[in-house]
């Protein structure tokens, strides 16, 4: 959940616990996968009582750091604000494993989190809510869109898609990268190598979202240690 923003706040915005607890939230999620708990956050800043991290919780969210969904447990988002202020590279997770071939079994890693590197990327994100996530990739049908075996992709879940976009698809048989095509009244999935065919767009044909970035790429570009 990251969003382009050209006015970034300065470290100082936040006191010493407010920082203090944000760190603790980042490094939740980058090492376990999720935020820490009430009790874990009480724990690591040495206060008794619930009300005030909530307190703290509510300063970060008023300041635009994090983002809290009511009613859910661990609901935690560190915004772009709050990634700024610690001065930390987003981070987001790796969901599994999808084809650059025929449809295989998506498979999920519940837990781990990559640096985003480079800044190419956020141009495709408007908004603080839009959910990004990463896959790698098997196969060759992707080659000629420069998708290799084993590159990383940043997808961002989308409602709308248009003519050109790649996009991580989905039915009963697995999930699959491909560019998405629609003209002429028809609409399908088109690799990029010529060694393979075009999948038509059935009615239990789904797109999980698009992808924005190689990772893998911007890893070479910018160096990035993940």
């Amino acid at each position: 959940m990251i969003a382009e923003n050209n006015s970034l706040p300065m470290p100082n915005i936040l006191s010493k616990r407010q920082l203090e607890l944000l760190n603790k939230i980042y490094q939740g999620i980058r090492d376990a996968g999720f935020p820490p708990s009430m009790a874990e956050m009480r724990h690591d800043l040495g206060v008794a009582s619930n009300q005030s991290i909530i307190n703290l919780l509510e300063k970060l969210e008023s300041l635009g750091c994090v983002k809290r969904e009511a009613g859910l447990a661990r609901s935690l988002t560190i915004l772009p604000k709050g990634y700024a202020v610690l001065e930390v590279a987003p981070i987001a997770p790796v969901v599994g494993h999808s084809s650059c071939g025929q449809f295989v079994e998506a498979i999920f890693e519940v837990g781990k989190w990559l640096e985003l590197p480079g800044t190419t990327w956020k141009n495709e994100v408007k908004e603080s809510q839009e959910k990004l996530y990463i896959v790698s990739v098997h196969g060759d049908s992707m080659i000629n869109a420069g998708i290799l075996e084993g590159d990383m992709l940043l997808v961002k879940q989308s409602s709308e898609y248009k003519n050109g976009d790649i996009v991580v698809a989905r039915c009963d048989d697995g999930t699959t990268v491909k560019r998405f095509v629609a003209e002429d009244k028809k609409t399908y999935l088109k690799p990029e190598n010529p060694a393979y065919k075009n999948i038509p767009f059935y009615e239990d044909l789904f797109l999980d979202g698009k992808v924005i970035a190689n990772l893998s790429t911007l890893k070479r570009l910018y160096g990035s240690k993940n």
